[in-house]
């Protein structure tokens, strides 16, 4: 089975996951499932926690007010979007745009751990504490593992890739701070692909 055909399978299996505690809210709002999008041989992969309204309208990751921040942040280090894949840790909406339950998280990671295994990125950049959490304790890094603010911008190396914690892009838009705080963590992505 090729790259494509890999990864429609995982887009198939999360459509079809009744167990999941998300699935009724998706069937009731009628959502759709925000599998990932990008180029399926990129060198950098990155992650966020769940989907927000306007992904789970249209299915795209990242495509609001976030996904306009993150497009920023790379077009200000000249990475084109098109040349990076983009996902989430948990693949539907959290109610109310609340964080993802560790139940949710424990649902959806198998198939972010299947996508990373097929795109095989030389960076994984996270998005977010709940990635961010998820990605080190699950590829060795545990024992690095300390708090968003102290780990960001900071390169950790894990077994296949190497992983970069950053903000989540929908924090600058709360704090114009934190702006600047990405695009110089940004400017590091750039460093290590």
């Amino acid at each position: 089975m090729n790259c494509d055909e890999e990864l429609k399978k995982i887009k198939d299996e999360v459509v079809a996951l009744k167990t999941s505690p998300l699935y009724a809210e998706r069937m009731k709002n009628k959502y759709f499932p925000v599998i990932g999008e990008g180029n399926h041989f990129a060198e950098v992969m990155f992650i966020g926690e769940a989907p927000g309204e306007n992904e789970a309208k249209t299915g795209r990751p990242f495509c609001g007010r976030a996904g306009k921040v993150l497009d920023l942040l790379l077009a200000n280090v000249g990475i084109e979007r098109k040349n990076v894949y983009v996902t989430n840790i948990v693949k539907d909406r959290p109610p109310g745009n609340r964080d993802p339950y560790p139940d949710e998280i424990e649902i959806y990671a198998p198939f972010l751990d299947r996508q990373i295994k097929i795109i095989k990125p030389k960076v994984v950049a996270t998005l977010g504490r709940f990635s961010m959490q998820y990605v080190m304790n699950r590829y060795g890094l545990e024992g690095e593992l300390s708090s968003i603010s102290a780990l960001h911008g900071k390169v950790f190396s894990a077994k296949d890739f190497k992983v970069l914690p950053l903000y989540h892009p929908a924090a600058a838009i709360y704090n114009q701070h934190l702006l600047n705080t990405l695009k110089e963590d940004f400017k590091i992505l750039k460093t290590i692909i």
